[in-house]
């Protein structure tokens, strides 16, 4: 019974190897589940065999011998396909940044036109007032340091007028 089922596995592998090789020289579907219906042999029994599913893997990376036109490597095809996603979420990106632009756009148009908004005149002035605003913070900032100088200077003074003041 032991010889029987080793008996099976042989010839099992046999196929396999020779459905690896057809389809190595055809430039048939090289992947697990192909070659495993190609040998007429479940998918199980290539992952069980270590061996049979390195050569599986090494035979579709591998292009295609004799001469003939190479055929387009699976590792090719992904790297195509990530390039291919990528460049589909950077202009996806781009989409979503230019309709983002024409709805802001647009809102400022139709906002303007109703009548609702703030005349552009109005706008200005606001503008401008918070800059003078910012002015006149600055310029107290400039104030109170150089109060704060003066009143050093003044209590310097005081300390000094008292010294000589105070001599024998």
């Amino acid at each position: 019974m032991i010889e029987g089922k080793r008996a099976d596995s042989a010839r099992r592998r046999e196929r396999v190897l020779k459905a690896i090789e057809a389809a190595t020289k055809h430039g048939g579907d090289i992947t697990v589940s192909g070659l495993a219906r190609a040998a007429g042999v479940d998918r199980t029994f290539l992952y069980r065999h270590r061996d049979l599913l390195e050569r599986v893997h090494t035979a579709a990376s591998t292009p295609v011998q004799d001469g003939r036109v190479a055929a387009v490597s699976r590792v090719s095809l992904q790297a195509d396909l990530a390039n291919a996603l990528e460049r589909n979420k950077r202009l996806a990106a781009r989409v979503r940044q230019l309709e983002e632009r024409l709805s802001s756009q647009l809102g400022d148009a139709i906002w303007a036109e109703s009548g609702l908004g703030a005349p552009v005149d109005i706008d200005q002035l606001q503008r401008r007032i918070a800059l003078l605003e910012q002015e006149v913070a600055d310029k107290q900032g400039e104030l109170d340091e150089r109060t704060e100088e003066l009143e050093a200077a003044r209590a310097a003074n005081r300390e000094l007028t008292r010294a000589l003041n105070h001599r024998p």
